[in-house]
């Protein structure tokens, strides 16, 4: 299982394209984390999975997506209903209530991955405005077995970001 992770794209449309088009023949899913400021019909989307973030206006994504992807349950939220800016504490009861072994958010423009009890957070960290002038990224968490390896990936040229990668057994 292979799954492509954006967020917090801000209204920008030639990068989120120039991303999926980069990974969409190596992945199963993809999704955003929200913040994307775009219509749920705008084409750019047509092949993600998006949940809505706090600078989502007038649109109807859903606030989470709990889906199996090959077997493996993903939960996805922006995490601004969950206060991640301070904790991750609820989006975790939250995770945890909904089964998952993988759970996505957005909102702080961190990039990050981690585990706890059980689950794998991953936070892609924005493409167009991360916090603190770090690297623009996305992520791909990939499964094999019960290996679960997450990259994360500069925005402008789909480099990996070695010191974020983080392997999960």
């Amino acid at each position: 299982m292979k799954a492509l992770i954006l967020s917090d794209s801000h209204g920008w449309t030639n990068e989120v394209k120039e991303i999926i088009d980069r990974h969409r023949d190596e992945v199963d899913v993809v999704y955003h984390c929200g913040d994307s400021e775009l219509d749920q019909d705008h084409p750019v989307l047509k092949d993600a999975n998006v949940v809505k973030g706090n600078c989502d206006f007038g649109v109807d994504f859903p606030n989470e997506i709990k889906e199996d992807v090959k077997g493996v349950r993903f939960y996805i939220t922006h995490g601004h209903l969950y206060n991640v800016k301070l904790t991750t504490d609820r989006l975790s009861y939250r995770a945890e209530e909904m089964g998952a072994a993988i759970a996505c958010f957005g909102h702080t423009h961190i990039a990050t991955s981690f585990e706890q009890n059980g689950v794998i957070y991953i936070n892609p960290g924005s493409i167009k405005l991360p916090l603190g002038g770090r690297t623009k990224t996305y992520a791909i968490c990939e499964r094999i077995n019960d290996v679960t390896t997450v990259t994360f990936h500069q925005q402008t040229d789909g480099e990996i970001v070695e010191e974020l990668t983080k392997v999960y057994d």
